[in-house]
C-alpha cells in the first residue's frame, strides 16, 4: 500500500509531511522499523523510547560528573545536546553509527568548533550509555576532528594603549565593565562569568580557575576596583553574596556566550573588531611586565600553568620598554 505524505530527501532520507513539518523517519526503508515510525507519526503518537538520546542526556545531567564540569565546558556541551534533542531525541541509542557522527560534523564543517564538540558530547553520553546497557561500543571513539583552516585562524592582538583609553572612555557601562575585569584579573574570559559579589571584599577579587582548579586571590587595580565599585553602586541595594557580578537584565547569571555577543557588538561599535576578549588577558600580562614583575610573578597572578604565553606577551612588554628607554638615551 502507498503510504501517504512520505518525501524522500536527495539524500536518501525518508520524511513525513504533517501540517508543512517533516519528520525524518530514522528507519531503513522497508522494515516494520521503517512502517512502524511511519505510523507513529502519521497518528501524532511517535513513541519516544527509554533509552532514547533524549532520556540520556537527562540522565547525563543528574550525575556527579556534570555537576563538577566547568561552566564554561558544560555550556559548550549544552549546545550539543540541544542539537542531539532536536534531531534524534527520540532515536534509540544503541542505533548511532560512527558514520552518523561523521556525518554531523561534515554539516558544521563551517563551525569547526561546534562539529568537533559533536564526537566530544558524544563521547562522554556514550560512556554512560554502557554503563546503563544501552549500548555495547562508543561510537565516538577514534574519530577525527577537523583542523581549522589556516586562513581562518585568527591571532589574539594583544590590546593597545588607544583602544583601552577608547574603552574606558566611550564604552558603554556593562561592556567597560567585562572589559576591566578581563583585564585587570588577567584570567580566562571563561572564568569572568563566575565572579559573585562575595569573591570582591573591596580591595581583592578570588577565584577558583575553570581550566587548573587553581585557587588565587587577586589583588584588584584602581580601575578595576573601580568599576566593581561603581557596579555594584548602581544596583541600588547590598547584593547577596551569591549574586554574580555579570549578570542578565533580570539579575540572572551571565553565560560565556552571552558575555561575548555583548563584547563583540560593543568592539563592533567602537572599531575594535581585531581585539577579542581572549587579548585582554594578555594584555594585562604586558601591563605587568611592564609593572616590573618577573615571570613567576606574572605567573602568581594569571594562574598560567604554562610559562609560554607569559614569555610570549611578557617578553613582547619588556622589548618594548626597552625600545623606549634606547629611544630616550639616543635622542
Amino acid at each position: 500500500m502507498r503510504k501517504k505524505y512520505l518525501w524522500r530527501h536527495p539524500s536518501g532520507r525518508w520524511y513525513v509531511r504533517i501540517k508543512g513539518k517533516y519528520f525524518r523517519i530514522m528507519a531503513q526503508e522497508g522494515t516494520a522499523d521503517f512502517d512502524r515510525e511511519y505510523w507513529e507519526i502519521r497518528s501524532g503518537k511517535r513513541a519516544v523510547t527509554k533509552t532514547s538520546w533524549a532520556a540520556l542526556i537527562d540522565a547525563l545531567k543528574r550525575t556527579d560528573k556534570w555537576a563538577g564540569l566547568a561552566p564554561r565546558y558544560r555550556d559548550d556541551l549544552e549546545a550539543v545536546f540541544v542539537y542531539l534533542k532536536e534531531k534524534i531525541g527520540h532515536v534509540d541509542v544503541s542505533r548511532l553509527t560512527q558514520a552518523d557522527i561523521y556525518d554531523a560534523m561534515e554539516k558544521h564543517r563551517h563551525n569547526v568548533n561546534f562539529a568537533n564538540y559533536i564526537p566530544i558530547a558524544i563521547r562522554m553520553l556514550s560512556k554512560l550509555a554502557i554503563r546503563k546497557r544501552w549500548r555495547i561500543d562508543n561510537p565516538a571513539i577514534g574519530i577525527e576532528p577537523f583542523k581549522v583552516p589556516d586562513d581562518r585562524k585568527k591571532p589574539h592582538i594583544p590590546w593597545p594603549d588607544w583602544a583601552v583609553d577608547k574603552m574606558r572612555e566611550e564604552g558603554k557601562p556593562l561592556p567597560r565593565l567585562i572589559f576591566e575585569i578581563g583585564l585587570g584579573s588577567v584570567q580566562r574570559p571563561g572564568d569572568w562569568v563566575g565572579f559573585t559579589w562575595g569573591d570582591y571584599d573591596g580591595e581583592m577579587l578570588k577565584l577558583t580557575q575553570n581550566k587548573t582548579g587553581k585557587v588565587l586571590q587577586l589583588p584588584c587595580t584602581d580601575n578595576l576596583k573601580a568599576a566593581l565599585d561603581q557596579a555594584r553602586e548602581s544596583l541600588g541595594f547590598e547584593p547577596n553574596p551569591s549574586r554574580h557580578i555579570l549578570t542578565r537584565p533580570d539579575g540572572s547569571a551571565m553565560s560565556y556566550y552571552s558575555m561575548a555577543r555583548i563584547m563583540l557588538a560593543e568592539r563592533k561599535r567602537l572599531g575594535l573588531v581585531d581585539f577579542d576578549q581572549h587579548a585582554l588577558r594578555y594584555r594585562g600580562v604586558m601591563d605587568l611586565a611592564w609593572a616590573g614583575c618577573t615571570d613567576d610573578e606574572i605567573a602568581s597572578y594569571s594562574g598560567h600553568a604554562s610559562k609560554a604565553m607569559i614569555v610570549k606577551y611578557a617578553g613582547e612588554a619588556r622589548q618594548i620598554m626597552q625600545a623606549r628607554k634606547a629611544a630616550e638615551k639616543r635622542k
